[in-house]
């Protein structure tokens, strides 16, 4: 039921319009940004989605000239220009500027929601070919992601190409330097340590690129029967550890720049180096992306010397609490599995497995970009909860 107004009037010599709601509460909206946010045509594009009104055009000082109230659901403004305004009561109370209001927005726009885990973790399943076909379980499948930051697929075919299909139901893969797709099996002159049979340890997809692939899936196509478990820590998790443990140990970790480097030739040849904080943080201090490789971590360490041997120290300790029994999760992918997982926040690895002369493990793998998850999330939902 769309909300209803009792009162509207301007505040502050007008440069603010203040709404009174029918439930009783209030908001209100700057001038200056209802005037940017005007809806009709000569100021936005309805096809597009998209704002018309060019910035340089915008009166940053700019005050109503009159505000008037219809039919309790529309809040109509003129302007000193005489343009005139509209705007309806349902989109203005979901851009309300309180905090409660703003928060959310936020939950319902970006899904920031977590579920934390260690050795407990009761791995989220669901069949493959459901959440292909099906967009409830789609639904339910990326929402989980988001939330627990892994989910495992199971019952695929045991077949290249069905990471193609699944990069079809979200919109598209990631391209990189590995390919569309790439071949995870112990190969001659590796040109990844992964593409060996010895252990890996827990490590992120890719710090060397600028902006590491947000999501990663691994289908399991071919299973030694010795060996080769998949490990799994949840990052996020320990790195709240760790800052609750050695606040300073998280400082150095979130403020060091790590040099990465990864030279070589697959999909096409490539000669990547970038620098990257190993736990990134956002404006409170939280931890938001893991970026952390130990295999492609750089000789060059663009630091002064007195500050490398804090560091190891502190990537030392973070790296035990990752290692911990309490934290990490193991299992073994069986063929048809696909493992999707939060590669910005859960850290995996593998267990070595036995050399020999034929292929006895293959899991192929892919990328995708949150902002291609997400979009599909948000279409899906949607749908599911027959949202306009």
């Amino acid at each position: 039921m769309s909300p209803g107004i009792q009162k509207v009037e301007a505040l502050d010599k007008g440069h603010f319009v203040c709404v009174e709601w029918e439930d009783g509460s209030e908001s209100s909206y700057p001038c200056v940004w209802l005037r940017d946010n005007c809806q009709c045509p000569l100021c936005f594009l309805p096809s597009a989605g998209a704002r018309r009104l060019l910035l340089e055009d915008l009166d940053l000082n700019i005050v109503v000239k009159q505000v008037a109230l219809a039919d309790r659901k529309k809040v109509s403004i003129t302007w000193p220009d005489e343009h005139t305004s509209v705007y309806e009561a349902e989109w203005l109370k979901k851009r309300c500027f309180s905090e409660e209001a703003r928060a959310v927005m936020r939950a319902d726009l970006f899904l920031p929601e977590r579920q934390y885990w260690g050795s407990d973790l009761q791995l989220p399943k669901i069949p493959f070919e459901e959440i292909m076909y099906n967009d409830e379980s789609a639904y339910k499948w990326l929402c989980t992601l988001k939330k627990v930051g892994i989910v495992l697929l199971t019952g695929a075919a045991t077949r290249q190409g069905e990471l193609i299909r699944l990069g079809h139901r979200i919109g598209f893969l990631r391209l990189t330097f590995y390919g569309p797709t790439w071949q995870v099996q112990d190969k001659t002159d590796a040109n990844n340590v992964a593409y060996t049979n010895g252990r890996l340890c827990f490590h992120t997809d890719y710090p060397v690129l600028q902006h590491p692939p947000g999501v990663q899936f691994l289908h399991c196509i071919k299973q030694t029967a010795a060996g080769g478990e998949s490990e799994v820590v949840d990052g996020f998790h320990v790195s709240n550890k760790l800052k609750k443990q050695n606040p300073e140990a998280y400082q150095i970790l979130s403020s060091t720049a790590v040099d990465y480097t990864d030279v070589g030739v697959d999909y096409c040849d490539f000669a990547v180096h970038c620098k990257q904080r190993i736990i990134d943080v956002d404006s409170r201090g939280q931890a938001i992306r893991i970026n952390y490789n130990n295999a492609t971590r750089d000789t060059v360490f663009d630091i002064p010397a007195e500050k490398v041997r804090p560091f190891y120290a502190a990537l030392k300790e973070f790296n035990d609490l990752l290692n911990s029994a309490e934290h990490k999760f193991t299992y073994k992918l069986e063929p048809g599995d696909i493992v999707t997982f939060d590669n910005w926040r859960v850290l995996h690895g593998r267990q070595s497995y036995p050399s020999c002369s034929e292929v006895t493990r293959h899991l192929e793998g892919a990328y995708a970009d949150w902002d291609v998850v997400m979009s599909r999330l948000r279409l899906l939902r949607r749908k599911v909860l027959n949202r306009d």
